[in-house]
């Protein structure tokens, strides 16, 4: 797991944290849960053709229930904070469709290999905000670590079920995980 970021000094004091980083992280988060929805909608709707996939269907509508909780929760922090969502949106939502589709074609085992990778960035990502927060932000920083502890059993999940049996897991997972990293880090900017 890559080390969370340096936090500003002070912020574990209980330091107000920059309201700009603030709406950054926010901003990320909701894009992320909002993919997320996507990404088991998708993998859903091919499963949903396929004979045979009743449970891996229900294990991802329960894991979308989660996320569709999650992204209702950073709609209503977002509008509560006056943050706007990323203005990449119209872009991630197909690019989580499309990254769903073609897992879940891949098979069952290159679906849950998706969850777990998604998932893995997600954890680190949200602890990696938990340091960063520190003491203040107490309401978020239980909301996050609520969250993070959902989506780490998401990836646990995946996992017991076969996610690192999938054909050509290393390079699927790197390049799943790669792609979570530069949706980051482009949403936190716009």
């Amino acid at each position: 797991m890559r080390k969370p970021r340096p936090i500003a000094p002070g912020n574990s004091a209980g330091a107000q944290i920059d309201k700009a980083r603030l709406a950054q992280m926010l901003r990320v988060d909701h894009a992320g849960e909002m993919a997320a929805v996507e990404i088991y909608k998708a993998q859903k709707a091919v499963f949903a053709r396929t004979a045979n996939t009743g449970d891996i269907y229900r294990q991802l509508d329960a894991q979308e229930k989660d996320e569709i909780i999650h992204k209702a929760e950073f709609d209503k922090i977002l509008i509560e904070r006056g943050i706007r969502p990323t203005i990449m949106a119209p872009i991630w939502q197909p690019a989580a469709w499309a990254l769903g589709t073609i897992t879940a074609l891949m098979g069952e085992k290159a679906a849950h290999a998706c969850t777990e990778a998604v998932e893995a960035v997600i954890e680190e990502h949200y602890l990696s905000q938990e340091t960063e927060l520190g003491a203040t932000e107490a309401d978020l920083r239980a909301t996050i670590q609520k969250f993070r502890e959902e989506e780490t059993k998401h990836k646990d999940d995946a996992i017991a079920f076969g996610a690192k049996e999938a054909v050509g897991y290393p390079i699927l997972s790197a390049f799943i995980k790669a792609g979570c990293r530069a949706a980051i880090g482009i949403s936190q900017r716009i």
